[in-house]
């Protein structure tokens, strides 16, 4: 991207809360004319009152040891009453840090450089602390990305609430607890009452979130900032959620700010979208216009990294019979090719046979018959009986050589579970797993560590699934010596050969985790688990934590090394939208058995039960249309 691209679409306006609501009603006013289909515009034009956030020329640097770095550049946007405006762009665009400067929540190292923030009349950047702590319990709420890092794992739900409603001055200690199960009961947690007195572990990641959005909203805030608030969850649980926000903010008529990766997610649920790059606005309007025409190279970009919107793309393109539209969608190799990979014509070898020096047995690397799994679950108390859960029911699939199998459905639904029995983790309390023909668990200890070699996962968080004292280098260094992998020199060669293949430099190699982007230590994970030529990967939520660009990349990686290596993907995950691009065939699963099988085209165009029509429906922007 050219370094002269436009840097800030929107022209900066005279300083004061008169200016910065006479620029938002010129605004509002183009902006609606310019995009009919935005329906929440406003009929009238904006008042001065309806302004409740204005961020003028902000510029925000933090100190570094080589001098001061700049986070944000003369960011200007406006927020009004009632409104979402989502702000959306990459790991590192500066959106959060535009956010954590209007609340004053910058990090110790981090300021203010130039420019204004307006809440309603007053200029944020020069309020006292105090009168800043003060707009945070009540006017200015937020809505962070983490629940589990955000919540205090040792202090009951309801305590946590209670303490911020005391500590605002929203409530006394005698009338806390009733107003805390008002709370839980907005944001539609069940036996609120009940709810309260239970732990942060004992809560699913919705019902955390949902907790979160409760404490939020506690003080009525005019401002609520929601920083990727659903990222980490099933597409189901992110629609109810984000419904139940929106009803709550309507009805109360709270203005939103968004902070998001997903353009498709943005598009779908705000009024207005505003597109970081490098902490720089790039570009922003209403919502649809943007996403039906966007003028800036990076947004193009964006829209094309975002599963959501590649999923309607691909459906578009179905519909109108644009193949070269679909080609490029697809990440997956045709059917035609996953045929030709599993049965070689004529007695001739196939291209997995070329890459790999296995059996010639069935087409089918793996075979998954009436497998169960049933944990024991131990009660509370200290004499409670232990009672059984069946968190795989009677479930069968197969995964022919070289192609891809994605497992999907809500967390809880067995998908992870059956993933680790597959990796021989865990073991079938009944039913078998074949692997090549032969039994998984049932050989020799010398068989099991060959299995090893054979099947590697990749698991959904790459930080804690790497060892943060081993550099990349010994990290992925460190299978092939488990295994006895040659001499130094032959694992240096090969491990240099792993990034190379990841696209990894190999100036990183000598760095550790923390010192890595997520795409980078994804990107570590993959060459690790590449690193003893397995057959079989499991790939564990492998994209879900990443952001849609970086996500893009690695789902295109995945599928450059399928092609080049013949290798054979099991793609765990509850993200719909990814299946469609990387998969071949698709199992749906449901409080642990298989509601549906197919492949993607006919479970996406047909899908035969009501469960997977519903994740299906609450993939964002699945009925834009947009421009191909």
């Amino acid at each position: 991207m050219s370094d002269t691209a436009e840097k800030n679409p929107v022209e900066p306006t005279p300083a004061g809360p008169a200016a910065a609501a006479t620029s938002a009603a010129a605004t509002s006013a183009d902006l609606t004319a310019a995009d009919p289909t935005v329906a929440d515009a406003p009929a009238t034009t904006p008042t001065a009152g309806d302004v409740v956030l204005r961020v003028e020329d902000l510029s925000v640097d933090f100190r570094t040891e080589g001098g001061a770095a700049r986070a944000v550049s003369n960011a200007n946007l406006t927020v009004r009453r009632g409104q979402t405006v989502a702000i959306v762009g990459e790991s590192g665009s500066g959106k959060t840090t535009l956010a954590m400067a209007v609340l004053g929540l910058l990090a110790s190292n981090g300021s203010v450089a130039e420019g204004h923030i307006w809440f309603k009349d007053e200029d944020l950047g020069k309020v006292s602390s105090q009168r800043m702590a003060q707009l945070r319990g009540t006017e200015l709420g937020l809505v962070p990305q983490d629940p589990m890092t955000n919540l205090d794992p040792i202090m009951q739900i309801g305590r946590q609430i209670d303490g911020a409603l005391i500590d605002n001055g929203l409530r006394t200690r005698r009338d806390a607890r009733a107003r805390t199960v008002e709370l839980l009961d907005e944001v539609g947690l069940p036996d609120a009452r009940q709810r309260a007195s239970q732990y942060p572990h004992e809560f699913s990641g919705g019902m955390r979130q949902r907790a979160l959005i409760a404490m939020g909203l506690s003080g009525r805030p005019a401002l609520l900032v929601a920083d990727e608030p659903t990222s980490a969850l099933d597409v189901t649980v992110q629609r109810g959620i984000l419904d139940q926000l929106s009803a709550l903010t309507e009805d109360l008529g709270t203005a939103v700010l968004l902070i998001t990766h997903d353009l498709g997610l943005a598009a779908e649920r705000a009024d207005i979208v505003v597109v970081m790059y490098r902490g720089d606005i790039v570009e922003q309007g209403p919502a649809r216009q943007v996403l039906t025409a966007p003028q800036h190279e990076y947004t193009k970009r964006l829209m094309a990294a975002a599963p959501s919107l590649a999923s309607r793309r691909i459906e578009i393109a179905r519909e109108r019979g644009l193949e070269d539209v679909l080609e490029e969608a697809l990440l997956a190799p045709s059917s035609a090719e996953v045929e030709r990979l599993s049965e070689p014509a004529d007695g001739a070898p196939s291209a997995q046979a070329d890459k790999r020096s296995t059996s010639a047995g069935s087409a089918n690397l793996v075979s998954v018959k009436d497998v169960s799994k049933v944990f024991s679950i131990r009660g509370n108390g200290l004499f409670s009986r232990a009672t059984d859960f069946t968190a795989v029911d009677g479930v069968s699939l197969d995964i022919p050589r070289g192609s891809t199998v994605a497992v999907v459905g809500e967390s809880g639904s067995g998908k992870s579970t059956l993933a680790r029995m597959i990796l021989d983790i865990e073991k079938p309390t009944s039913g078998s797993i074949t692997f090549d023909g032969g039994l998984v668990g049932a050989g020799s200890h010398r068989d099991q560590i060959a299995y090893r070699r054979r099947v590697q996962p990749v698991f959904q968080d790459p930080y804690s699934s790497l060892d943060p004292l081993y550099s990349v280098y010994r990290a992925i260094e460190e299978p092939l010596r488990a295994h006895s992998y040659g001499d130094a020199a032959a694992r240096r060669a090969r491990v240099e050969e792993l990034a190379d293949q990841v696209a990894l430099s190999k100036g990183l190699l000598q760095r550790f985790p923390s010192e890595l982007s997520g795409g980078q230590r994804q990107r570590v994970a993959i060459a690790r688990a590449l690193a003893l030529s397995p057959e079989l990967v499991v790939c564990d939520e492998a994209v879900s934590a990443l952001d849609v660009v970086v996500q893009a990349q690695i789902l295109q990686l995945l599928a450059r090394l399928q092609e080049e290596l013949g290798l054979t993907y099991l793609f765990i995950t509850h993200d719909l939208a990814v299946v469609r691009q990387i998969a071949d065939r698709v199992l749906v699963m449901q409080e642990g058995r298989v509601v549906e099988e197919g492949t993607v085209d006919s479970v996406f165009d047909s899908p035969a039960t009501d469960y997977t029509r519903a994740l299906l429906d609450a993939i964002p922007g699945k009925d834009l249309e947009l421009a191909l």
